[in-house]
């Protein structure tokens, strides 16, 4: 299980000002994040990938640029396994970026990929047709159906001109819940409020939700 962070806002921002909360918040959670993390930020028409092998909460949080869109993801490897780098999310494909966190146990679908995680961002985009918020709805009732139980399946698709978040689970609400919170001019959805803070919202259980950015 893993921690996702988005932020959008109209004015650029140092990514420091929220990666060190989200830092903050896996380096606490009830479940050990450490194993690597990344990071994108959307510049000048084109997505700037990072990822690191370090926990997020090690690394040099203040070398990013400037941005007023960024994705970022802190992982738990299932099991342990698979532990490099090249597993690290966000996934980019040239034109959306992913990142999940969840379990599915005893999941049929055929899709590559080097990890669950990738293998789900595949087979979404197999029902892409002009329209990713519909072939999230569509795709999600057939791993359910292919799944003998799905834990959680919490994730985001990024483009520079829409964000799409799925939240799906079915126990630990306090672990699985993603947060949102909104003011005039930007928003942050996260699996965690930030410390301190409280004037965060719950997204739905079962909501699919699409952001014109």
């Amino acid at each position: 299980m893993c921690r996702l962070l988005f932020v959008k806002t109209s004015d650029a921002f140092d990514p420091v000002v929220y990666l060190r909360p989200f830092a903050a918040l896996s380096k606490n959670s009830k479940e050990f994040q450490g194993h690597g993390w990344g990071f994108a930020a959307f510049r000048d028409g084109q997505w700037d990938v990072y990822k690191n092998i370090c926990p997020v909460w090690e690394d040099d949080l203040e070398q990013f640029k400037p941005a007023n869109l960024l994705v970022a993801h802190a992982r738990s490897a299932f099991r342990d396994e698979g532990i490099v780098v090249e597993n690290n999310m966000p996934f980019y494909d040239g034109s959306y970026l992913f990142i999940f966190n969840g379990e599915l146990q005893g999941v049929k679908i055929k899709a590559e990929g080097r990890i669950g995680a990738e293998k789900v961002f595949n087979f979404i985009k197999r029902f892409y047709h002009n329209d990713m918020n519909a072939a999230i709805k569509k795709a999600i009732p057939i791993i359910k159906k292919r799944s003998r139980y799905v834990r959680a399946m919490n994730f985001m698709l990024v483009s520079g001109k829409k964000a799409h978040v799925a939240s799906v689970f079915s126990e630990d609400p306090d672990y699985f819940t993603l947060w949102s919170k909104e003011w005039v001019n930007g928003r942050i959805i996260c699996s965690d409020p930030f410390p301190g803070e409280d004037d965060w919202k719950p997204i739905a259980n079962e909501a699919v939700e699409e952001i014109v950015l």
